[in-house]
């Protein structure tokens, strides 16, 4: 199974950044790429790391969680980490051009609210915990572990912290009514009051 899990994480990868940078340079003339403050960009790299050294670590003789280490749990991992990646490409796809890594505050950029935006705020990184939980089910390791509980930290950082002050600032009133509307990483969880 850690050769399946490290080809799904190096296809994901390669599609919701590789290819979707590529894609959004060919549309803008801008890959889309905006960093972050240092600590957004560590954490993402050290969920990027474990996400690779789960697989890596089975591969090299790591024994798995004992109680994770069921073929059912893997099998379902491999099911939830493809169903994440399509769900990945697919919220990205939903963005079109607004796409981006990152905030710049310099700029402002088109507030989406339909396609996957219409179910969640936040989408693509839901379907990114998606996908990291599937690849730790696949690979249930300390690694594999790691990396998703870094991802999830990163995620949630990045929205309550980053995103979320920085779209209420850019779109006012109209942020104010979607996030009333519409879930965090949910349907209908984590909505916020109006006047929030």
């Amino acid at each position: 199974m850690a050769v399946s899990a490290l080809s799904i994480y190096l296809v994901w990868a390669s599609l919701a950044f590789g290819l979707r940078a590529w894609v959004q340079w060919r549309r803008t003339g801008d890959a889309g790429f905006r960093g972050g403050p240092p600590w957004v960009r560590a954490l993402f790299v050290g969920a990027a790391l474990a996400g690779v050294a789960g697989p890596v670590a089975e591969l090299a003789g790591l024994d798995a969680i004992g109680v994770l280490d069921r073929p059912t749990v893997r099998g379902a991992g491999l099911a939830v980490a493809l169903c994440g990646v399509a769900a990945t490409v697919a919220a990205q796809w939903s963005m079109g051009a607004s796409w981006r890594v990152g905030v710049d505050e310099r700029e402002s950029t088109y507030l989406v609210t339909t396609g996957a935006f219409a179910l969640a705020r936040n989408p693509i990184f839901t379907a990114m915990g998606v996908t990291a939980a599937g690849l730790a089910a696949m690979t249930p390791n300390p690694f594999s572990v790691a990396g998703l509980v870094l991802m999830i930290t990163m995620v949630q950082l990045q929205v309550r912290v980053i995103e979320e002050p920085y779209l209420r600032r850019v779109h006012g009133a109209a942020y104010a009514r979607y996030s009333a509307r519409v879930g965090r990483f949910l349907p209908g969880v984590g909505r916020l009051a109006p006047g929030a």
